[in-house]
């Protein structure tokens, strides 16, 4: 049995952090589904970009939207929501089977709107509703001003994925938003089914301390910053708030870990998913490590719901001078201006590609 297999049979859904018209039209995606255990799909800017880029895909529908005045992020949109809505449905099958616990596919928002709520609220509707899909997450960045954002598209019934997630204080404020427009669609008299995501970042953990601290402590601080959420997960679940939810109808809000490729050249390439191994929870994999983790990886076991020895390892980071709580902070902030840089990279490419397709015409 594949690792990937025993992956999906321990509780934890894999997806794809990658999507591209290639993956779609050469059949790919649909092996990864039928022989890898891949469930659904994230994407980002970045992850468009490149395909953009570096291919002739996307040329013909850059070409005929361009002729019809479109550019920029009403251009990408539109791109994006071909491939998306594809790939829902290529998923809808799975969505359909696990009573649309699974089979999902993500589409992030402009990261321009990181910092303002109510334009972020708007795209979201207006994005889900263009999706014409049920099973199309939408991403809203966990910042502060992302937060009641999230609470107010649950409110409104949109499915969303909150990201930009690096620690257990940052994953509580997303599941309290999470859980106020759950209750706030009961006391409206609405169904209270929404579905939600979480999404923890891992890997940029370590890659912002390498060098940073003790050799022993290599590699350590994800893991133990997932183990410590995980934790916290599980006792959310537990709580009294969440079982009236889930009495009323309610579906949890399942836990994502993402950017779990390893960034370390000196570390085995599947170190994060056989680290990560963690019932009701969501891995979205990058191709190459998904691949990988098909061929070498191994399932060791499974997260202690307990948190294991994260507390320890926080506190061995401590005596070496990484804060976790401050370097949560950092870490976001210095997602959301990454992916400020990545929507800009792609609105040039875009523009560029439209450019150069109208003179070869």
């Amino acid at each position: 049995m594949k690792a990937t297999q025993r992956l999906h049979d321990l509780g934890q859904s894999l997806w794809l952090d990658n999507i591209t018209r290639d993956l779609l039209t050469s059949g790919t995606l649909r092996r990864y589904r039928d022989e890898l255990s891949v469930t659904g799909l994230t994407s980002n800017p970045t992850i468009f970009d490149l395909a953009i880029r570096n291919g002739n895909s996307y040329d013909e529908s850059i070409r005929k939207k361009t002729a019809q005045g479109k550019s920029g992020e009403e251009l990408f949109f539109d791109l994006a929501l071909e491939d998306l809505t594809q790939a829902a449905d290529l998923f809808r099958p799975i969505f359909d089977s696990t009573n649309s616990i699974d089979g999902w596919v993500s589409l992030e928002v402009s990261p321009l709107l990181a910092y303002d709520t109510a334009k972020t609220i708007e795209e979201v509707a207006e994005l889900h509703a263009r999706s014409k899909r049920p099973n199309v997450l939408i991403k809203i960045p966990g910042t502060g001003e992302g937060v009641p954002a999230i609470e107010e598209s649950t409110f409104q019934g949109v499915p969303v994925n909150v990201t930009l997630l690096f620690s257990r204080e940052q994953y509580i404020a997303a599941a309290e938003a999470y859980m106020r427009g759950i209750e706030r669609r009961i006391a409206a008299g609405r169904d209270p089914k929404i579905h939600s995501i979480a999404s923890v970042f891992i890997s940029r953990w370590d890659k912002a301390v390498i060098g940073k601290v003790p050799e022993l402590l290599r590699n350590r601080l994800g893991i133990a910053i997932a183990k410590r959420t995980y934790k916290t997960y599980r006792d959310l679940l537990k709580s009294a708030r969440w079982q009236k939810l889930a009495a009323a109808g309610a579906v949890p809000q399942r836990l994502l870990w993402g950017s779990t490729g390893t960034k370390d050249p000196a570390a085995p390439d599947v170190m994060y998913i056989e680290a990560l191994a963690a019932p009701d929870t969501v891995n979205t994999i990058p191709e190459k490590t998904l691949l990988a983790f098909a061929d070498h990886g191994q399932v060791k076991g499974v997260m202690p719901a307990d948190a294991g020895d994260a507390e320890q390892v926080l506190a061995e980071f401590a005596l070496a001078g990484v804060y976790h709580a401050e370097l949560a902070e950092e870490l976001q902030r210095e997602g959301a201006e990454a992916f400020d840089r990545s929507w800009n990279d792609l609105m040039d490419c875009l523009r560029s590609k439209s450019e150069e397709l109208q003179k070869a015409s």
